[in-house]
């Protein structure tokens, strides 16, 4: 495990990316020939929280999230996104099946590092009071003894209200803070901790946010830690004036130029005091299932494997048997004369090389008969 240095307040922050399978990321971030199956084991010691994405497109493996657990260090942090069958409709009472199918899932299995459920709507979700009051009543407080916080991603300027508020602190649930341009931003507090995603990272910057930007978060992030609220963000209330408890802080960097997600949640976490002091992971014990964050926006259809019965030879008729015998029979006569000529010409004795005599004889003889 990476030896951790810690600053002040940076206990309860936990600052990382969306995912850890990406392939820009690969002699980038990673150092090249590390191995995808170890990027979650050293996404984990170089970033102090993960936001994983794919559950927000399919049902993952409980096996999965074990997996996910073991790869990782003992205070790393995941949040996880909720199932968009339980957002994406209509009417969000009726997702109740969604709902309990994404949480027995087995989210669990991630115990002591299951971070916040996020539950993210669509940009076209108005806001409903009396609807999404009762969504809100379908989310448990816990599953399999495990106690869970919730965070609603809200993208509609209909929530920026008195009364979205106060439903979000009634059931103590956060709500997201994003910089994107696109959607509504609102930093007003809802909880007893704070969720940002920030979505406006730079191609062109190397670690995405300029160097003022990365220090005017790290300000943020210190200020909600320490119990106090940014006063240089957008919000639908007024500053609170009484002092507020500290609060723990998620801030994950999660699109805009996605590859340079990592270079910018390093940078501010060694702004915040943080920074992770190997190089390269020490090598433990995870099976293939660890090292990747499957997606099933598009499962992947294996064709059942079709045995073949085996061919039976046509039986051959009278005639062809024949013809065949007669072939074989021509074969083997042509290969029996073959061997007599060798023998033959094996055994014919070869005349006799002449002698140096015979052959000084032989050239006076035609040399006798040259000159007449």
């Amino acid at each position: 495990m990476a030896a951790r240095k810690q600053g002040k307040s940076s206990g309860n922050v936990h600052i990382g990316i969306g995912g850890w399978n990406f392939a820009p990321w690969r002699d980038n971030f990673y150092p090249a020939g590390l191995p995808q199956a170890r990027e979650l084991e050293y996404a984990s010691r170089h970033l102090t929280a993960i936001e994983i994405n794919s559950t927000y497109h399919g049902t993952q493996k409980r096996t999965s999230f074990a997996n996910w657990r073991d790869a990782t260090p003992d205070d790393f942090v995941f949040a996880v996104k909720a199932s968009r069958f339980a957002t994406n409709r209509r009417i969000l009472a009726e997702g109740a099946d969604s709902i309990h199918r994404f949480i027995d899932s087995g989210i669990a299995e991630l115990r002591h590092k299951l971070g916040p459920i996020v539950w993210q709507f669509a940009p076209t979700k108005q806001f409903v009071a009396d609807d999404f009051e009762a969504f809100l009543n379908l989310l448990p407080d816990a599953v399999e003894g495990v106690s869970l916080r919730h965070v609603l991603e809200v993208r509609h300027a209909s929530f920026m209200c008195d009364e979205y508020l106060k439903l979000a602190r009634k059931f103590k649930a956060a709500t997201v803070f994003t910089d994107s341009p696109k959607f509504p931003s609102f930093a007003d507090l809802t909880a007893d901790f704070v969720y940002a995603r920030l979505m406006n990272a730079q191609e062109k910057l190397a670690t995405g946010y300029a160097p003022k930007d990365l220090d005017q978060w790290a300000g943020r992030v210190a200020s909600w830690a320490e119990g106090k609220a940014p006063d240089d963000l957008p919000a639908v209330e007024a500053k609170p004036g009484a002092k507020l408890k500290p609060k723990a802080v998620y801030l994950f960097f999660i699109n805009g130029a996605k590859e340079r997600a990592p270079s910018a949640a390093g940078a501010l976490l060694d702004r915040l005091g943080w920074t992770p002091t190997e190089a390269l992971p020490v090598k433990v014990a995870v099976s293939k299932a660890a090292g990747a964050e499957t997606s099933a926006k598009v499962p992947a259809k294996k064709a059942a494997a079709k045995k073949t019965p085996a061919k039976t030879a046509p039986a051959k008729s009278a005639s062809t048997k024949a013809a065949t015998a007669k072939k074989a029979t021509a074969k083997t006569a042509t290969a029996k004369k073959a061997t007599k000529k060798a023998t033959a010409a094996a055994t014919t004795p070869k005349p006799p090389a002449k002698t140096a005599n015979a052959r000084k004889v032989a050239a006076k003889r035609s040399a006798s008969r040259a000159a007449a």
